[in-house]
């Protein structure tokens, strides 16, 4: 008899991917770090449960944009005022605050609400080479 296993929360063991930026296109490194926060690449994925890994991000500062997206592509923001709306090239935005950007895409790929929210703590992005995190054995993310 067949059964589909469901994860219960808590029983599931989370274990740390390390992955550098550098060189790496925005959009293709965000669909793989949203893929591991969620848990879909676990075989005992469950939508409504948080089964995904620990993820850190070093080199932010390093991630490309193909083609012209840097210079033409805007990050807008609207502060709810008259007048209120800011845009910002995203060459300007990794130049100031890197680990937004990365941030930003993940975020946007994974589920509303709650578990989202949750999901997202778990990412870890860094402007440089060096983290924090090494006492906790990270695996690199395989490409």
């Amino acid at each position: 008899m067949r059964q589909t296993t469901f994860a219960k929360p808590g029983t599931v063991e989370k274990s740390w991917r390390i992955v550098d930026a550098e060189g790496e296109r925005l959009g293709r490194l965000s669909t793989r770090i949203a893929t591991v926060l969620m848990g879909k690449h676990r075989p005992e994925y469950t939508a409504h449960i948080d089964t995904g890994d620990f993820v850190i991000v070093t080199n932010a500062e390093k991630i490309e944009l193909s083609g012209n997206k840097a210079a033409q592509k805007l990050k807008v923001r609207y502060s709810g005022y008259p007048g209120g709306l800011k845009a910002e090239t995203y060459a300007s935005l990794i130049e100031r605050r890197p680990e937004f950007v990365i941030e930003d895409a993940v975020r946007r790929m994974l589920p509303k609400g709650r578990l989202g929210r949750a999901m997202l703590k778990k990412l870890k992005v860094y402007k440089g080479s060096e983290h924090p995190h090494s006492a906790q054995q990270p695996i690199a993310l395989d490409a």
